[in-house]
């Protein structure tokens, strides 16, 4: 134990005495769910991100990652609010999804004020794709063959009923008079195992997130049939119109960053906020983030914590209007 002790208190001063930002040493980033998807990406940015801007080589990578799934980030969270309240240099990867989560209940008795927002490191937009061999060429094609017999079509998503996926899905076929619960869905945890669905013809449609999708679309594979942005994106998919373009108003944009337990004490606090503001400063991190597709969104500590705030507000009056709380 003192070796590895030893070890962090030399890497720390060796960090200080070269000026660069220590934060990230010896730090752990939890993806609470399976590899391939948006969690995932959202470390592995944030692990690029920091070794970039601490100046490590990769042998010296300081953020290592870890994988905690179950319940669409809801076993990572019980474990951050209860035996990991602490840590001072854990870190986990949240979503708009997570938020949503915690709007409807999903998390338990859990409310945004149960944790310590860090940093959000870009945004995502939600999306909706099905297989380039699909008959379904565009999002009117989709919809108007759930109305036709939604039983028909299976939906791959990551979480249930009332997860973002399913919301978003729900909020598009609505106003077309298509109920969503007839709506066949099947859950998976995360978007890597959505696509991966996909591409074996176990689901015909996924509801899903630009990022996720961007990574098979340069396969030709899949077709994406709607981006939920204000315009159309930049990169892989710049042809992918979006859906209000083809008459559904609808946008859904997704955060991703990352959090910390509850007690975590404010200098280790101050400390990796302080990272993440120096990291998404820096002159290389819009070209990573592009890489990992996601789009400019840097807030991080007090701001950060106000808009989260704000949003499950925003997420929780969505959920009553569609009867998913009361």
């Amino acid at each position: 134990m003192w070796g590895k002790v030893n070890r962090a208190i030399r890497t720390l001063a060796a960090c200080a005495l070269a000026g660069h930002v220590c934060a990230a040493a010896a730090g752990e980033c939890i993806v609470p769910s399976k590899p391939g998807g948006g969690f995932d990406l959202t470390c592995k940015l944030a692990q690029k991100g920091l070794q970039a801007t601490a100046g490590k080589t990769p042998q010296d990578a300081a953020l290592r990652i870890s994988y905690l799934p179950g319940g669409i980030g809801a076993v990572a969270w019980g474990s951050m609010v209860s035996q990991r309240r602490a840590e001072p240099d854990t870190l986990v990867a949240f979503s708009g999804g997570s938020l949503l989560n915690v709007a409807l209940g999903k998390f338990g008795k859990a409310s945004a004020a149960d944790v310590r927002w860090v940093a959000a490191v870009g945004i995502d937009y939600g999306m909706i794709a099905v297989r380039a061999d699909s008959p379904y060429k565009t999002l009117r094609d989709l919809v108007d063959g759930l109305k036709r017999d939604p039983g028909k079509i299976t939906i791959g998503a990551g979480g249930t009923i009332g997860s973002q996926d399913w919301l978003k899905m729900a909020l598009i076929v609505k106003p077309s008079h298509v109920d969503p619960k007839t709506l066949r869905f099947v859950a998976f945890e995360g978007g890597g195992e959505s696509f991966t669905a996909l591409l074996a013809g176990h689901v015909q449609a996924v509801s899903g997130d630009v990022s996720e999708a961007s990574l098979h679309a340069m396969t030709d594979k899949i077709r994406v049939l709607a981006v939920l942005s204000e315009k159309r994106l930049p990169g892989v998919l710049a042809h992918v119109p979006t859906a209000r373009e083809q008459g559904f108003d609808l946008v859904w944009p997704i955060i991703r960053g990352v959090y910390m337990g509850p007690q975590v004490p404010d200098e280790n606090y101050r400390r990796w906020v302080s990272a993440f503001d120096h990291m998404m400063a820096s002159r290389s991190y819009d070209q990573l983030r592009a890489a990992h597709g996601l789009y400019p969104f840097s807030m991080t500590g007090s701001a950060l914590t106000e808009y989260i705030k704000k949003t499950t507000e925003g997420y929780s009056q969505q959920a009553r209007e569609l009867g998913l709380v009361r």
